[in-house]
């Protein structure tokens, strides 16, 4: 890995490819991770020969600022559609061209889609079974109860409580039209409490009816924001996370 005192980069062994339509932009097999210091998930940067180079023009309102000070700014033009500001290039890292993630529709890894940016290598996420008694209580209702959970342990973030369908109360919650994007766990769809409680946000139930092949375990288990719900595992209350 290389470092300095703004960012850091390290090469990445996976084969990375963006599409734009059913077009292929980029196509890499020794792209950089970049971990901008704004920012503290990482990026592509890819070689300039693995970049359809021709689909790229000067950028016509270049932006000013982002991007570890980049100031080469490209626009992805294909078939008279322009994407602004699709690509820049890092001062610091030349002959290599990045990528806005949103400027493309499709990514994958190796033939695996990856959703809202690169997987990160020093990120691990681990989903396993377990028999801890978990119940779930909001506004002191109780919305779930389980000896079955799937425990979600992920590299900086507290604990996730799966809870198996069956053991929800979905009389309590109504579904919404949310939905987020997880690069190591799939599109999330969202519940909110049926009758509002306060200091409880809507969408603060998630699952992921299709989640990536390496969490299968939680395929339609239901969860809960550890910092504003009341998770009581195995007779004892946790701390809300951030507490």
């Amino acid at each position: 890995m290389a470092y300095n005192k703004r960012f850091t980069w390290e090469t990445s062994r996976r084969w990375v490819r963006g599409y734009k339509g059913e077009t292929v932009v980029v196509d890499s097999r020794e792209p950089l991770l970049v971990w901008e210091s704004a920012y503290p998930v990482p990026r592509y940067a890819f070689p300039v020969g693995d970049v359809r180079g021709d689909l790229l023009r000067p950028a016509a309102n270049p932006p000013s600022g982002p991007h570890e000070g980049a100031t080469e700014f490209y626009d992805l033009v294909m078939d008279g559609d322009v994407t602004p500001n699709a690509a820049y290039v890092y001062p610091k890292l030349p002959g290599h061209i990045a990528f806005e993630w949103v400027s493309l529709d499709r990514w994958l890894e190796e033939d695996e889609e990856i959703f809202a940016h690169p997987r990160d290598p020093h990120k691990r996420v681990d989903a396993i079974r377990s028999s801890r008694h978990v119940r779930v209580e909001i506004g002191g209702q109780i919305v779930a109860d389980t000896w079955e959970p799937v425990l979600v342990f992920e590299t900086g973030l507290p604990t996730r409580y799966y809870i198996p369908p069956k053991d929800v109360n979905f009389d309590l919650l109504v579904a919404t039209e949310s939905h987020t994007r997880c690069p190591y766990k799939g599109e999330a769809s969202y519940w909110s409490m049926r009758e509002p409680v306060e200091g409880v946000p809507n969408d603060v139930v998630w699952a992921y009816p299709d989640p990536v092949p390496a969490v299968t375990q939680i395929k339609d288990y239901l969860s809960f924001y550890n910092e504003v719900v009341d998770i009581i595992v195995d007779g004892e209350r946790e701390k809300h996370a951030g507490d």
